[in-house]
């Protein structure tokens, strides 16, 4: 891999080198991630180089590493907010100095998939276009990011003075809940059943509320309840206690709700969710990113005439919405972080997020951070993080 020449970056009257080496937490394979010193990306015509600030994880980072899905190396994170450290030749949209949250898949718009709406399919959109060295993975776990041309014309936002870096990074994971919540097609008064809130159960459910749906959250975690009712989400269902099907019915003179969004991986709660839907409503499968079986009913779908939809990655029709609702603070998004990790302290913070524990939300990777490894979020949550190790 070529080393980039040192350059400097100016930041507020100040200058800051860029150095030819960098950290970066790299993938090697199954549940094999290390903190590795490596190139800093070089940047061609049209391109910048970010330097990053705030990356958040996302649970199908988590998801590849896990499975080993993926070729390896790779330097995932895609969920990235930083400042321009360097600019290609050509490039007019932004400057050195500047706030920036990058998306990392944008499609063509040409083809067929585009001009039926389903973007995610684009050969196009497939290709990732921010890489941190090695196959573009993202690259949002290192201290720089190349940024490739399509995506800064077509991917690239500045961030609005005022608004934080951690905020900002919450633009492309909103983008995709307001594409599942799009998916839904719901009408207002509608009784929506969100299973899990984790940080994307949470926006799921905000956003589906902002939709003028009644809300009803379930969780295993009383914790993450008491989060959703501080955001407005005042129906919950604990789940450790209760059956949340029932609960619903019993919410709903029997008959179930009109939607259900399962925001938590996996299969097993699959079936739970179409049980607890009435007939001819709609359940809407948003963390199943692993490919497997299910065992399902399909005289749920033929004779209750229950329709099960998917919603995956975000939409590009939708991106100015998700810049707008991050930008103008509709939601305090900074609040679901509940854990902060510098970036030497990365392989800890990709631990913690595979293993979530009813105090951990939303955990990021904060590149240049000295602060203290699993640093609490904003009146979220208490507590440190656990002792890291190599997943």
């Amino acid at each position: 891999m070529p080393i980039a020449p040192p350059s400097t970056l100016a930041v507020a009257g100040a200058t800051r080198q860029i150095p030819s080496t960098m950290q970066a937490v790299v993938y090697h394979g199954t549940n094999d991630v290390r903190l590795e010193e490596v190139p800093v990306p070089e940047i061609g015509a049209g391109e910048i180089l970010v330097r990053v600030h705030t990356c958040g994880i996302c649970g199908t980072d988590l998801k590849k590493i896990s499975t080993g899905s993926h070729s390896a190396p790779r330097i995932f994170g895609h969920e990235t907010s930083g400042v321009v450290a360097k600019m290609g030749e050509g490039v007019r949209k932004f400057s050195v100095g500047e706030r920036v949250v990058v998306f990392h898949h944008i499609p063509c718009r040409e083809c067929y998939y585009c001009r039926h709406k389903t973007f995610a399919q684009c050969a196009t959109y497939k290709k990732v276009g921010c890489t941190a060295g090695f196959e573009p993975s993202g690259g949002g776990f290192a201290e720089y990011v190349r940024v490739m041309d399509w995506i800064v014309e077509k991917g690239t936002v500045g961030i609005l003075d005022g608004v934080s870096f951690e905020q900002a990074c919450f633009v492309e994971p909103v983008n995709t809940c307001i594409k599942g919540i799009e998916t839904l097609r719901l009408e207002a008064g509608e009784t929506v059943l969100v299973i899990g809130q984790g940080p994307i159960g949470l926006i799921l459910a905000t956003l589906a509320k902002r939709a003028g749906a009644r809300v009803i959250t379930s969780d295993l975690h009383p914790a993450r309840l008491t989060i959703a009712n501080s955001f407005g989400l005042k129906l919950t269902v604990d789940a450790s206690r209760a059956d949340a099907g029932e609960a619903v019915r019993g919410m709903t003179e029997g008959r179930g709700a009109d939607a259900v969004i399962l925001a938590v991986g996996g299969t097993g709660l699959i079936r739970p969710a179409m049980d607890a839907t009435r007939p001819g409503g709609r359940v809407l499968l948003f963390a199943q990113t692993v490919r497997g079986e299910a065992t399902i009913d399909p005289a749920a779908v033929c004779v209750d005439e229950k329709t099960l939809l998917g919603s995956y990655s975000a939409s590009v029709d939708l991106q100015e919405e998700s810049v707008r609702f991050v930008m103008n603070r509709e939601m305090d998004l900074e609040r679901l972080i509940s854990h902060r990790f510098p970036l030497e302290s990365g392989v800890e913070a990709l631990n913690l997020a595979a293993h979530p524990q009813p105090d951990s939300m939303k955990i990021v990777i904060q590149a240049g951070s000295t602060g203290v490894p699993g640093t609490p979020g904003l009146g979220v949550m208490g507590s440190r993080a656990s002792e890291g190790h190599q997943l």
